[in-house]
C-alpha cells in the first residue's frame, strides 16, 4: 500500500472512530472530486470563485506590487490554474512558479498547460499535502518568496489550525515574504445556504464522493446511497458545516474495522469559516503576519489580503 493510501486509511479509521465522527476535507480532492469542485466553482449559487475572480481582475496590478521582482511564487493547493493566470499576467518578472497540490494528476496537467502558455516561466510542481511540511525545489534557492492561497481555503481550517498553517507558511516562505490569500467574509445566511446546497446537487455529489473514494481506494464496504449531503450555517462558530448523514441504519467496514451508524448520525466532512476583516487580521498577526492591504469585490462577499511575514 502506497504512503498516501496508508495515510488515507489511517485518517479514515481515526475519524470514524472519533465522536463526533469526521473525515478530513483534503480527501475530497482525488481526480473525480477535483473535477466536481471545478463544476461547483461555475455554479450561479457559488459566489466565492466569481467574487474572487472579480477582485483579481480589477486589482491584479495592485496585488502584484506586493510581490518583489525576481521572486519565486508558491501556490498552496493550486488546483485549476484560472486564478493564478491572472496574477502571472501581472508578474512578468517572476523567477519561478511552484504549484503545490495533493492531486498529482491535476497538478501535472495544469503545470504542462501553464508551461505552454508562459514558456519563459520556470514551473516546478510539487505533489504534496500543503498542510504539512514540504521542501521547496532546490532551483528556488535563496530567492525572495511569495505565497498564493486563493479560494478561501483558509476557512476550511479550525482557527487554531489556520494559525498553525500560516505559521508554517511563514517558515516555508521566509522572513519578509509576501502572502496573497483569499478570505471569505461574513454575509447573510441565505447566501451561504444557497452556495453550499446548490439546486443541481453538485455539492452533494462532491461530498458523497468521499465515500466513493473510500470504496475505490480502500476497498471499504459501504452504501453511499445510504447517506445524504447536509450543509448548514453554524452562527455561533461563524462557519458552514458539511456532513454526510445516514438516512437509515448503515454499516461501514474498512481494513477489519466496523462502524455502525444509526439513522440521522453523521460524518462531519468540512467546515468553512467566515471572517470579518478584523478577526482575520488578528489571526494572521498571531501567526507572524501583518496585513499590508486588502481588497473586496463590489458586494463585499470575498476579500483578497496581502500579508507580509514578520517572522525572523
Amino acid at each position: 500500500m502506497h504512503d498516501e493510501t496508508n495515510r488515507f486509511m489511517t485518517d479514515v479509521i481515526s475519524g470514524l472512530s472519533a465522536q463526533p465522527r469526521r473525515l478530513p476535507p483534503k480527501y475530497f480532492y482525488d481526480a473525480i472530486g477535483s473535477a466536481l469542485f471545478l463544476d461547483i466553482t461555475r455554479l450561479d449559487e457559488y459566489y466565492v470563485t466569481r467574487a474572487e475572480l472579480a477582485i483579481l481582475q480589477r486589482h491584479a496590478a495592485e496585488i502584484a506590487d506586493h510581490v518583489p521582482a525576481g521572486a519565486v511564487l508558491v501556490e498552496f493547493g493550486s488546483g485549476a490554474s484560472t486564478k493564478i493566470r491572472m496574477l502571472l499576467d501581472a508578474l512578468p518578472q517572476l523567477a519561478g512558479y511552484v504549484p503545490v497540490d495533493i492531486s498529482a494528476e491535476l497538478l501535472q496537467q495544469e503545470a504542462e498547460e501553464l508551461h505552454r502558455d508562459f514558456p519563459a516561466l520556470p514551473v516546478w510542481p510539487i505533489a504534496a499535502d500543503f498542510t504539512t511540511e514540504f521542501a521547496l525545489p532546490a532551483a528556488a534557492g535563496s530567492r525572495a518568496k511569495a505565497g498564493f492561497f486563493p479560494g478561501s481555503t483558509i476557512g476550511n481550517f479550525e482557527p487554531h489550525e489556520a494559525e498553525h498553517f500560516l505559521a508554517c507558511a511563514a517558515h516555508t516562505l521566509g522572513p519578509g515574504s509576501a502572502f496573497i490569500i483569499g478570505v471569505d467574509l461574513e454575509k447573510p445566511v441565505e447566501t451561504l445556504h444557497a452556495a453550499y446546497n446548490d439546486a443541481a446537487g453538485v455539492t452533494a455529489r462532491f461530498n458523497l464522493n468521499m465515500l466513493e473514494r473510500m470504496r475505490r481506494e480502500l476497498d471499504a464496504q459501504l452504501d453511499p446511497q445510504g447517506f445524504r449531503h447536509h450543509a448548514f450555517y453554524n452562527s455561533a462558530a461563524c462557519r458552514i458545516e458539511m456532513h454526510l448523514v445516514a438516512t437509515q441504519p448503515q454499516r461501514i467496514r474498512v481494513d477489519g474495522h466496523t462502524f455502525d451508524f444509526e439513522t440521522g448520525e453523521s460524518i462531519h466532512t468540512e467546515n468553512s469559516y467566515k471572517y470579518t476583516q478584523t478577526r482575520f487580521a488578528a489571526l494572521a498577526a498571531r501567526a507572524g503576519w501583518r496585513v499590508e492591504a486588502s481588497w473586496t469585490d463590489p458586494q463585499g462577499l470575498m476579500s483578497v489580503q496581502a500579508l507580509r511575514c514578520r517572522a525572523g
